[in-house]
């Protein structure tokens, strides 16, 4: 099967408005809280090693890293939170920051919510599903580490996320499960996310 994110590559960190490269083409974002996984999923994705930084401390990400998959065409890693120790001040921008990014990026396409599959649906989680509700965009739950589940733990888990996201926003969100170990659900997760992307089938711009 065609890879269109395996061309991934750092692109540049924002961490002010002013930073954000120009607000054209297609946009897929991926928020986490930081200890749900992101950066190995991201790595998972675009089948690379080492495209975003696997941490040993999580929330270490204090900026929006762009990654660049085709002209136009990018993956956005958002600042991951929960276990990590930022000052109020920073936290405070942050939010500031996020919430006008999300309100006027005109290239974002969608949004990716990473969430470990024994805890999901955390205040941040739901938060961030909102913001993407909210503005009329696609979301596509990520739940992670189902290799620490047998598969009908892992079945009752998605099911449970797939009602009470239903019941909050319709069919708006997606919701699978998912492992950068196993790599269970890569597959599935990487054509949403290049769908969203424009791509093709075949790897192809489409859009």
């Amino acid at each position: 099967m065609s890879n269109p994110l395996e061309k991934a590559h750092y692109l540049g960190s924002a961490h002010t408005p002013k930073q954000l490269p120009p607000d054209g083409g297609f946009e897929v974002a991926f928020a986490g809280r930081s200890n749900a996984g992101k950066s190995s999923a991201l790595n998972a994705l675009t089948r690379q090693n080492a495209l975003a930084r696997v941490s040993k401390t999580p929330g270490r990400t204090q900026q929006l890293v762009y990654f660049e998959v085709a002209p136009d065409r990018h993956l956005v890693d958002l600042p991951g939170y929960g276990y990590a120790k930022v000052p109020m001040e920073m936290k405070a921008h942050w939010e500031k920051f996020l919430d006008g990014w999300f309100r006027s990026r005109e290239a974002l396409r969608g949004l990716v919510v990473v969430m470990d599959i024994r805890h999901p649906l955390k205040d941040y989680d739901r938060q961030m599903i909102a913001y993407a509700v909210a503005r009329g965009l696609p979301a596509h739950a990520l739940l992670t580490k189902a290799d620490k589940l047998g598969r009908g733990q892992q079945a009752q888990a998605v099911a449970a996320v797939r009602r009470d996201l239903a019941a909050a926003h319709g069919d708006q969100v997606g919701v699978q499960a998912f492992s950068s170990e196993s790599k269970q659900g890569v597959d599935e997760a990487r054509a949403v996310v290049s769908g969203w992307l424009g791509f093709g089938a075949d790897g192809v711009v489409t859009g």
